[in-house]
């Protein structure tokens, strides 16, 4: 049959030049294409003759081949798979994308970024065209196993294309790029260098189920150079969450998990997941030892390696494992995603958020099963990761009670021991009917703040909790169990018991012995607070500073200022004690003296102490001081 030309659809032609220039930022990834397409049609044979389709195919050797030549500046890559017939030359490589080239025309155009781009040649299967842009001309030889014939495709990328039978092509599939020269100001590298071939290859396809071989390269005479006369294996094959666990060792995990994270420390837990079905995937998680520095940094690279039949897509996959899970490290291998997906499409995947979903609760389960069975190992965990793993009681509302359940804190049940919720709920005492906490910058501080001392008193189990996103969850958790989560610097607190008619009497009495005071500081105070009341939470200090039940507390508030929003300040309750001596003090003066001026300077005073003493600053720091030192002069 003669040689035959024929011309590309007008829409072709401009696709062609479209994509030639524009499409991928990284033309590196031209080799992967061209080697998962040869991946492709060596699987087709093994599974044709399999099931003897192709009775007399030879699969004793199944491999990749590349090949350069410097003088000639070409690049080949070559398969001994199914290769195809003339028709299905004509069909798959002669047209772009077989089906929809105009949408995909007007997709390209229309994509804002070179990402969202790149993404639309998965959606259409056009990645062999990536050639041309390190390529002037391409020259596909080819023969369909079974075949007595082959056929040789070519073109230039410039709207034309030539078809023609040959006798002596080998079984598979050849591509011969004829290489553009190397600029590196373009981002184009010497693709003749076995170096450049090997890091491409090493990066994208080193888990190809098929040997990827390097052929020597050629001196000047034509002969193999001799040290280089056998070809060299470029790619592992060792795509180890495909074998079963009894085939593979801890130390290739390990290497593996070190390969992709680049820590030098073994990870503390490996977690596998194969599922099957109507859509096929495979996982191999890590979690790492230790937080990595830049875990909480706005430009923290999250995400697991994408692959898709064991060809690298994709190196931080955000969309496969929700934010509060960015420390995980790992690999999935998909079995139906198509290549060359981006960023956006993952995005809108319903495969992908079915896998999402499936890898969260398979992490969370393992550190609920890390819990009982390596206590330890957990420990380390929730001491790296536990500040992470509590963002996801804010965005991820589905997975809440797991992540409850595989959470702890700090507690004064015991010091150095973290307790869990459940533990918590099971010794609430009798009459107990909420879970109490208090949230602060240490533990120290927290211990020492004058909210905890009726609660300390009492025997009453307080959390301790210290991260700043523990500030947000527990007003947005709410509860647990059915228990409500209370903080004790918030709201009015009653310890006693319900049927103490003699506490309630007293409560009475001071309230009536102090109405005067209070009233009087609530003035003097002004505009700083909302109230001035007495306290049944504190047993040793004078005073301390309570936020009403539904107010945000000043370090949540400082919180959201600084990330830019405009939160007014809450006024907030000024509690008193009524038994301490300075108390009862004030409230004696306050009814034997008309000249209260001294009077409202102590009420100052005792507002800065109490604001000092959880935390805060007073309002005039300046004058704060002052005070104190004039106090202090007329004491002498």
């Amino acid at each position: 049959m003669p040689t035959e030309t024929f011309e590309f659809q007008v829409e072709a032609r401009q696709l062609l030049q479209l994509m030639i220039h524009s499409v991928y930022s990284n033309k590196d990834v031209f080799l992967r294409e061209l080697v998962s397409n040869a991946s492709d049609a060596l699987d087709k044979l093994r599974l044709a003759a399999l099931k003897d389709d192709l009775p007399g195919a030879d699969v004793s050797d199944l491999h990749i081949e590349i090949e350069t030549d410097d003088e000639a500046r070409t690049l080949t890559v070559r398969d001994n798979g199914i290769g195809m017939s003339y028709d299905e030359v004509g069909r798959l490589i002669g047209t772009i994308a077989n089906s929809g080239t105009a949408q995909f025309a007007k997709e390209l155009r229309e994509a804002q970024d070179e990402g969202g781009a790149e993404g639309l040649i998965g959606q259409f299967g056009v990645g062999f065209y990536s050639g041309f842009m390190v390529a002037d001309e391409m020259t596909l030889v080819t023969r369909h196993a079974g075949e007595g014939h082959g056929t040789r495709w070519s073109s230039r990328g410039e709207g034309t294309y030539t078809l023609e039978t040959v006798e002596d092509a080998p079984q598979g599939t050849s591509v011969t790029l004829h290489l553009k020269p190397a600029d590196s100001d373009d981002q184009l590298h010497d693709y003749t260098s076995p170096w450049t071939i090997k890091d491409i290859v090493k990066r994208y396809s080193d888990f190809i189920t098929w040997p990827i071989r390097l052929l020597p390269k050629k001196t000047a005479d034509g002969t193999e150079g001799a040290d280089e006369a056998e070809p060299e294996t470029l790619n592992s094959m060792k795509a180890l969450w495909a074998r079963s666990r009894d085939e593979v060792s801890d130390d290739e995990y390990h290497e593996l998990y070190k390969h992709i994270s680049h820590d030098w420390r073994e990870p503390l837990e490996t977690i596998r997941l194969q599922a099957e079905g109507t859509f096929e995937y495979q996982a191999l998680l890590f979690v790492p030892s230790h937080a990595p520095h830049d875990l909480y940094t706005q430009g923290y690279k999250r995400g697991v390696q994408l692959y898709v039949k064991r060809v690298f897509i994709m190196d931080d996959c955000e969309a496969l494992l929700p934010p509060y899970l960015r420390f995980v490290k790992g690999v999935v291998d998909a079995a139906d995603l198509s290549l060359n997906v981006s960023r956006e499409i993952l995005q809108q995947d319903r495969h992908i958020r079915m896998m999402q979903r499936r890898l969260t609760k398979k992490i969370l389960a393992t550190v609920k099963d890390t819990m009982t069975s390596a206590p330890d190992r957990y420990a380390t965990f929730w001491r790296e990761f536990g500040s992470v793993l509590k963002e996801g009681l804010l965005s991820d509302p589905d997975n809440r009670d797991a992540l409850l359940a595989v959470a702890s804190f700090a507690s004064t049940h015991a010091d150095g021991e973290p307790t869990t919720l459940a533990g918590y709920a099971e010794r609430m005492k009798d009459g107990q009917e909420d879970i109490y906490y208090l949230t602060g910058e240490t533990r120290e501080s927290i211990e020492n703040s004058p909210h905890m001392e009726a609660f300390r008193a009492k025997g009453i189990e307080v959390l301790l909790l210290t991260d700043p996103v523990d500030e947000v969850w527990v007003d947005v958790v709410g509860e647990f169990d059915g228990k409500r989560l209370r903080s004790v610097a918030k709201g009015e607190v009653d310890l006693g018991a319900e049927d103490d008619t003699q506490a309630d009497e007293e409560r009475e009495k001071q309230g009536e012995e102090y109405a005067d005071l209070l009233g009087w500081m609530k003035e003097q105070l002004g505009a700083d607070i909302k109230e001035v009341r007495l306290s049944s939470r504190l047993t040793v200090s004078p005073a301390c500073i309570v936020s009403d039940a539904d107010d945000l507390t000043p370090a949540l508030e400082n919180m959201y200022r600084a990330m830019g929003q405009d939160v007014p300040a809450a006024q907030r309750i000024l509690e008193l004690n009524p038994g301490h001596l300075l108390v009862k003090g004030l409230n004696q003066a306050y009814r034997e003296r008309e000249d209260r001026t001294g009077l409202a300077e102590t009420a100052e005073l005792l507002h800065g102490l109490a604001v000092l003493a959880e935390g805060g600053r007073p309002k005039e720091p300046g004058r704060f001081v002052k005070l104190v030192a004039d106090h202090l002069e007329r004491s002498l």
